[in-house]
């Protein structure tokens, strides 16, 4: 006798037909998606599919134009943030919503204080932030100051703000973007506990290893719209082919035999000799000739950020000479490694990357801006109509040159970042975890678009936690270990195994922190 399956649980929440429009731009576009008690549903989609669009308008950020959104079966009109609290909707968002300077305790409970004869009740407030805590496994006392807690204590305390207000709808968005291994397992045990507790969560991320692991359903979203619901067992190759409408035969388009014999006959580029810097980094040399992509791979805390910055002059160093086509650079001035052709794409494009409330077209020309000006005065025009020029070249996906970049999708921020160096006509780019954050599509444009600028005659130092886009996308790799590079691998001799038994060396087992995917700094 077969056993029947059980049935499904409630539906908690329910959209039909969201419509939502911007000026010139069709955000969301009749999207359809529900969520049942216990279950962890995926939104998954390239950078500017809808899926930020859609949580604002469940947490009351945004106004549907068109369509509904059903709480248990209801519909309900969700007009503010506090309209969605309300209902048991709640969002973490990828920018945290706390005040450092406040305690844990007053952040969990911000606005909602429990009062006794007119005063705030700090006994009970902090004892109740304790509870909550536990519940999601902080250790640190309501009182201490959330400025003094690392990134994923800092999500843990959203969660804890989320349960205090009996929350029963939890989105979380790109909530692994920034953590480590050990702490994406951490909050993965902590979402499980959730769902098994009746809790329905809305999950959005570009880790598609992520998917089978945490998730039960997945639903995708392309061009505003959704276009398929499936299983989160799924394979990935369907996955990035309903995501982005095509399949992709080759993720990594590099083409690197033909590569190294372009660049075997071309002087170098950059020419990095004998660099140190006590404590940090040791004898580091190594050369990138034009036409080719040099990978530097290695666990956190190899040094591989600290060099690139000290090449490019962000950092100083204590010896050793950098050289961009013969010609050295003095250490620490950033300014002349521009004037040679040196250009840096840095790992945090947000807080060193951009001017997140410029426009595209002030943050496309933030470096060339001094070379644009004649008698104090800013040839503006002539930077606007280069800005143009290098936004289409890049296919960013904007409403006009004028639009706030901290408005893009990720990969567009990315573009956006690179096209300033592009504008500035950088022979040499330093790439410090690319791809990191941005979906599978943009990833895909941005290795066509190193392709574009090898094939060029450019050189690329690129920097990466994610092990599969190194041996990707590298023509040679070089490998760090605590400090120093510990070898130097062809395209056809680096293998996972040969560059993880170089980037261990003498490191204890099981420290690695270099993955499948980008998590390590």
């Amino acid at each position: 006798m077969t056993t029947p399956d059980p049935p499904p649980a409630r539906e908690l929440l329910r959209t039909e037909g969201i419509r939502k429009t911007f000026p010139g731009v069709v955000a969301l576009d009749g999207v359809d998606f529900d969520l049942r008690a216990g279950e962890v549903h995926v939104l998954l989609g390239e950078n500017g599919a809808g899926k930020s669009t859609l949580i604002k308008v469940l947490s009351g950020a945004y106004r549907a134009d068109a369509g509904r959104v059903l709480r248990e079966g209801r519909q309900v009109r969700i007009s503010d943030a506090e309209a969605a609290e309300k209902l048991g909707i709640a969002t973490i968002h990828q920018e945290f919503n706390l005040v450092p300077q406040l305690s844990i305790a007053e952040n969990i409970f911000l606005g909602r204080q429990p009062r006794r004869l007119g005063l705030v009740d700090r006994k009970k407030m902090e004892a109740d932030a304790r509870v909550l805590l536990e519940r999601v496994g902080v250790t640190a006392h309501p009182r201490t100051p959330v400025g003094k807690l690392g990134i994923a204590g800092r999500q843990m305390v959203e969660i804890a703000k989320a349960l205090s207000l009996r929350t029963r709808v939890l989105i979380m968005d790109e909530p692994t973007a920034v953590l480590t291994s050990e702490e994406v397992t951490r909050l993965f045990a902590i979402v499980r506990r959730l769902r098994a507790e009746g809790v329905g969560i809305v999950f959005i991320t570009h880790h598609l290893e992520e998917i089978p692991a945490i998730g039960d359903r997945v639903t995708v979203l392309r061009d505003g719209r959704s276009v398929g619901q499936v299983p989160a067992d799924t394979p990935q190759e369907e996955l990035v082919r309903l995501m982005v409408g095509r399949s992709i035969e080759q993720q990594y388009p590099r083409e690197t035999v033909k590569a190294q014999q372009a660049a075997a006959s071309a002087a170098p580029l950059l020419r990095v000799t004998g660099l140190r810097k006590q404590g940090v980094f040791e004898d580091i040399s190594f050369e990138v000739r034009a036409g080719e992509v040099v990978g530097i791979a290695g666990l956190v805390g190899a040094g591989r950020t600290e060099v690139v910055r000290a090449v490019f002059g962000a950092d100083g160093y204590d010896a050793g000479r950098v050289e961009v086509a013969g010609k050295r650079l003095p250490g620490g001035d950033v300014w002349a490694s521009h004037t040679a052709g040196l250009g840096l794409v840095p790992e945090d494009r947000k807080g060193q990357g951009l001017l997140p409330d410029a426009s595209v077209a002030d943050n496309l020309a933030l470096v060339t801006m001094r070379e644009a000006s004649r008698g104090g005065l800013v040839d503006r025009g002539g930077l606007r109509k280069e800005a143009a020029r290098i936004a289409d070249r890049l296919g960013v996906r904007m409403a006009g040159l004028d639009q706030h970049v901290r408005t893009l999708s990720g990969g567009n921020q990315q573009k956006v970042v690179i096209g300033k160096w592009l504008l500035a006509n950088s022979r040499v780019l330093i790439l410090d975890e690319p791809t990191r954050g941005i979906d599978v599509g943009a990833k895909v444009e941005i290795y066509q678009l190193i392709n574009e600028l090898t094939a060029s005659g450019h050189a690329v130092l690129m920097i990466s936690s994610d092990l599969p886009e190194v041996l990707g996308m590298s023509d040679r790799v070089l490998v760090m270990s605590q400090g120093r590079i510990a070898g130097e691998l062809t395209a056809r001799e680096a293998t996972q195994d040969a560059v993880m038994a170089l980037a261990v060396g003498t490191s204890a087992p099981g420290t690695s922190e270099m993955e499948d995917s980008p998590r390590g700094h």
